[in-house]
Order: structure tokens, then C-alpha cells, then sequence
């Protein structure tokens, strides 16, 4: 077992109980499986390929089958294949997910830094506060009808080409806000920006959980899941003080974003190559079959079933998935409904707050937008404490017979979270009036943005444990949910805070955050009953399959494991080739 095997079920129990014969490239443990598995220790001659074998030197790759174009050779991992992204050295994978998360930043700081020009925008192009208002909407609605395309397209073709394309897109869009005279053109940049931004939402998780394993994607995962969160709360604070500026205006937010963008983008092309295993095994058997001038035949081990398959059928299943995770995967749906109403109350307040501090307070924009504050150093906090779910996870995973913990060990911090997020809202509900002095609601975003931290980063990490390689498709359902959420939360805040008043508008958030409370709890107790009823969750049986002697290194073979597939579940006929490095 390697790094790239964390959190990977092996294939020597699925081709018929047959397995390669692929050793360590040292006569001893790697450092990897040492760092995994404490209970080893330093030293331990331990036999990580198969039956009572030690550990040999070998220089050769091992294929399972025949070459042929019936049972064409199977390409998967080697052990300690350098190629593998999870074996991928810790520097490049965190330079790989800082730009990522600066990518996810960049997005969430467009959805809201329009709102700091908003009443000048107004003024400009003659509209009301509510077509003004569709400026946010819009722009996050993109971000749901973005993932039912870019989020398959991503699994289909890989992560980095979907990338490019997209943040492309999203970087010119931004000229029809910078230099877009009229409102239909400043309207329809922003739902399309929404729409192409959304990519870096769904495919950067995907291409965290391709780089990072079990044990050490806590950190990365939390980065990765609050840093849209952080986003939209600095966005209102630089945008407000932008607007303010005569020299610079509204315009110049657009600006800003087409410079982080660009920026991000040549970056990215720089830095993140291609993540996702499925598309690097399929090259790879590609490689291996040109060389061999079309008389030995190769498959990538994703593809044993996907090859019987027409475009047409691909882009079906692939497409379908996010609507048949939210309709068939109990998980995914409670979880989406969870999230959605943390995210739409977080963009409620995008409208809620010039209510609150502008109109009643007398706040001028950037005064406005510095009323975030407590928010953004909430969710600072938030990120902070994954630390201490990441020794809960720890602590489980080195208890485990089996060297990986269930995913239910991630779920502690979103318990957490669940008790913050109303807590902060029923505090700012019933303090957000004057006379009260202003300090005392914009504290009272500390517990909120907390909350809203632990909750996202727990609960996509679960996901991220809970799906593996479908995860993209799994978060894509989320975000599809949540995003109609964002877009509708800022619509209908400002009446209802007209209608209720300050104080009960924002409680009747608080009242959907406490009915959301039990679910962490209840998949924290049952999750593992929901997973083994899943056509697509790693389950627990999995994890037994994983601690007996094997010797392939790889993911999960949702292809076989789908029942709309080609159906043709067949087993290669079983031999060994090796094919030098």
C-alpha cells in the first residue's frame, strides 16, 4: 500500500480474486504506509503485496490480461507510481491547491463585490433596488445551472481542459459590467459569469480529493470548502470603498475581478496539471498501446466497461448524475437541503444588511461592507478549528483494524457548527436595532460565520470520503441546490425585512438553522446503514475488502458497480504482462 491507495479499494477482490504482482520499489515499508498506519513502526519488515511474500525489488510494471482486444491488459497504478497524484510531493500539492482555492476565491468575491456599487449602479443605469438586486441573484444562479454541465464534462474529460476553458470564459464576461452601458448587457455577463465561474466551485473539490488521501486532506478540504464563503464577505467591504472612490466607481469591481481572474488563469495554467486518475490511467493505456503499434491492446482499469459504450450513453449517465444523487442518494439530498439554507442565509444578508446598517444606522457603503467583518473573522475561526476534527479523524484511523476510518468521523465539527449558525443569527436578530450600539450585532456575525465554516468544510470532506471519484458529481448536486437558494435568499430579504421588521425577519432564518441541526447527528449515527443502501457510497464492506492481502493499487470501479452501464460486467481473462518503465 502507497499513498495513492488511501482511501482506494483494491481490484484483487473484483477480477475474480486475481491480483499483480507489484512490490515495493525498496525492501522496506514506504514512509507513506508508516505515516498512514502508526501502528507500524519504524522499520517493520511488513508484506504490502500479497500472501506471505516480502517485499521485492522490481523494475517492471504488472498488467492483468491478455493483450487482446477481448481481454485487452488492464493499466491501473503501480505501487508508489510517481504519475499517481496522490504520490505527488507535498509542495506541488498545496502550491496545486492554493491556486485552486485562490481560483474558488476569486468566483465568491465576484458574486458580492457588486453589491459595494449596488446604489451607485442604481443611479447610473435608472433602476430599482430589486432589478438591482438581480445582479447577485443572476450571477449566483449561474453557479447552479453551471455544475449539471462542467461537473460531468469534468469527470468525462478531465479537470484541467474543463478548467481552462471555463475560467476563460469567465475572465472576458467581466468586460460587460467594466465597459457595458445598458442593463440587459451588465445582466446577462453576470448570469453567464455565474454559469462558466462555477466550474472552479465543483471541479477544484474534485481535483483536491484526486491529490490528497484520506489522512491528509483535512486541511486542504477545509481551505478549499469556506474559502467561497470568505469570499462574498470580503467582496461587499473592498467594493463598497471602490465605489466610494470618484477616481475609480462601481465599473472598476468589474475590473478588479477580470485582474484576479487572469491572474488565476495563468496560473493555473502553470501550475495545476491534470488531477483526475480515470483520465490519466485512460492516456496512459493509450500510450502504451501506440507504442506498441496496435498489436497489444491496453485499457485504463475506469474504462473495462465505459469502452462498450456510445457518446451518447456517456454524456446520459454522466450528465443525469447530479439529478440522481439528489433524488436517489439520501445523503447527498439532506445534505444539499443543509447547506442550501446556510448558504442562502448568507447571501440574505447581502440584502439584509444595507437594510440594517445603511438605512437604519446611516452607514455610508464602505461602512456598510465593514460591517462583514465579524462574519469573514467567524469563518477565520471556523477554518482554524479543523484542526481539531482532523485529531478526532486521527484518532479514529489509528484505532482502525482496517488503516482508513468511515467517513462519520468527519462529521464532529459540523455538530459544532450546527449549534453556532443559529446562535449567531438569534444574537444579531434581536440586537440589530438601534439603540443598541452597532458593535453588538456585527459581533454577533462571529458565531454565525463560525458555524458556517465548520459546517461546509465538515460536511465536504464527508462527501469527499463518502463519494471518491463521484464526488465532483456529488458536490455538483449541492451546489446546484444551494445556489438556487443564494439566488432567491437576497429576492425576497429586503420585503420580508420591510414586512417583519429587523428582528423576526432574521430569526425565521435562525428557525431553519435549528431545524437543520439534527442532520450531522443523524448521519453521524446512521450514515453507515445509508451507505451500505448506496449504489455509489464507499461502504463499510469495502473497508474489510481493503485490509485483506492484495495486491492492486486503484479507485473504486463505479463502472462495473453502475447498474445503467453497458451491463456487460465481464472479467478479463486473468494473466500477468510486464511492460518496462
Amino acid at each position: 500500500m502507497s499513498t495513492s491507495d488511501l482511501g482506494r479499494p483494491s481490484i484483487g477482490s473484483t477480477l475474480q480474486g486475481h491480483s499483480t504482482d507489484i512490490y515495493s520499489s525498496s525492501g522496506r515499508t514506504s514512509e507513506s504506509i508508516r505515516n498512514y498506519h502508526p501502528r507500524y513502526p519504524d522499520g517493520a519488515e511488513k508484506n504490502i503485496a500479497c500472501g506471505d511474500l516480502q517485499p521485492a525489488q522490481l523494475s517492471r510494471r504488472i498488467y492483468a490480461g491478455s493483450g487482446t482486444l477481448e481481454a485487452p491488459y488492464i493499466v491501473d497504478w503501480d505501487h508508489n507510481d510517481p504519475e499517481d497524484p496522490y504520490n505527488w510531493s507535498k509542495a506541488r500539492k498545496w502550491l496545486i491547491t492554493s491556486q485552486l482555492a485562490l481560483c474558488t476565491w476569486t468566483v465568491s468575491f465576484g458574486s458580492s463585490s457588486y453589491t459595494g456599487g449596488m446604489q451607485d449602479t442604481m443611479r447610473d443605469l435608472h433602476i430599482s433596488d430589486d432589478v438591482a438586486i438581480l445582479g447577485i441573484s443572476l450571477y449566483v444562479l449561474g453557479f447552479a445551472l453551471g455544475p449539471l454541465v462542467f461537473a460531468p464534462m469534468g469527470e468525462m474529460f478531465g479537470r484541467r481542459i474543463i478548467f481552462l476553458v471555463t475560467l476563460t470564459a469567465y475572465t472576458f464576461l467581466q468586460l460587460g459590467g467594466s465597459i457595458g452601458h445598458n442593463l440587459v448587457a451588465l445582466l446577462a455577463c453576470r448570469l453567464l459569469a455565474g454559469t462558466f465561474g462555477s466550474s472552479p466551485l465543483t471541479n477544484a473539490g474534485g481535483a483536491v480529493s484526486d491529490i490528497w488521501n484520506a489522512r491528509e486532506r483535512g486541511l486542504a478540504t477545509a481551505i478549499y470548502s469556506t474559502v467561497p464563503f470568505l469570499g462574498p464577505v470580503i467582496g461587499p467591504i473592498v467594493g463598497g470603498f471602490v465605489a466610494q472612490n470618484p477616481r475609480l466607481g462601481w465599473r472598476f469591481n468589474f475590473w478588479l475581478i477580470f485582474i484576479f481572474s487572469a491572474s488565476v488563469l495563468v496560473l493555473g495554467y502553470f501550475v495545476t496539471p491534470e488531477t483526475y486518475a480515470p483520465v490519466l490511467l485512460r492516456q496512459r493505456a493509450k500510450n502504451l498501446s501506440a507504442r506498441s503499434t496496435g498489436t497489444v491492446y491496453y485499457i485504463s482499469i475506469h474504462d473495462i466497461n465505459e469502452s462498450k459504450k456510445s457518446f451518447y450513453q456517456v454524456m446520459r449517465v454522466n450528465l443525469s448524475r447530479p439529478f440522481r444523487f439528489i433524488v436517489t442518494e439520501p445523503i447527498v439530498l439532506l445534505l444539499a437541503i443543509y447547506i442550501s439554507i446556510v448558504y442562502g442565509t448568507l447571501y440574505a444578508l447581502f440584502s439584509a444588511f444595507p437594510i440594517v446598517f445603511q438605512e437604519h444606522r446611516g452607514f455610508t457603503p464602505g461602512q456598510g461592507g465593514l460591517a462583514f467583518l465579524g462574519v469573514g473573522f467567524g469563518i477565520t475561526l471556523g477554518i482554524g478549528s479543523q484542526s481539531i476534527q482532523n485529531q478526532i479523524y486521527w484518532r479514529v484511523l489509528d484505532k482502525s483494524s482496517t488503516g482508513r476510518a468511515p467517513p462519520e468521523a468527519r462529521l464532529h465539527t459540523a455538530i459544532m457548527g450546527g449549534v453556532f449558525v443559529p446562535v449567531g443569527l438569534f444574537w444579531f436578530a434581536w440586537t440589530s436595532t438601534p439603540p443598541i450600539h452597532w458593535i453588538v450585532p456585527i459581533l454577533a456575525g462571529v458565531p454565525f460565520g463560525a458555524g458556517v465554516a465548520q459546517i461546509l468544510q465538515s460536511l465536504t470532506t464527508y462527501l469527499m470520503d463518502t463519494y471518491n471519484i463521484y464526488f465532483a458529481s456529488a458536490i455538483a448536486a449541492t451546489i446546484v441546490m444551494r445556489s438556487f437558494c443564494g439566488a432567491a435568499f437576497p429576492l425576497f430579504s429586503p420585503t420580508m425585512f420591510n414586512s417583519l421588521g429587523d428582528k423576526w425577519a432574521m430569526s425565521l432564518f435562525g428557525f431553519l438553522a435549528v431545524g437543520c441541526m439534527p442532520i450531522p447527528m443523524l448521519f453521524w449515527k446512521y450514515g453507515w446503514w445509508l451507505r451500505e443502501r448506496s449504489r455509489f457510497a464507499y461502504k463499510d464492506s469495502d473497508l474489510i475488502q481493503e485490509s485483506t492481502p492484495s495486491i492492486g493499487f486503484s479507485s473504486q470501479l463505479e463502472t462495473i458497480r453502475e447498474v445503467e452501464d453497458s451491463g456487460d460486467h465481464r472479467t478479463p481473462q486473468i494473466k500477468f504482462h510486464k511492460e518496462d518503465r
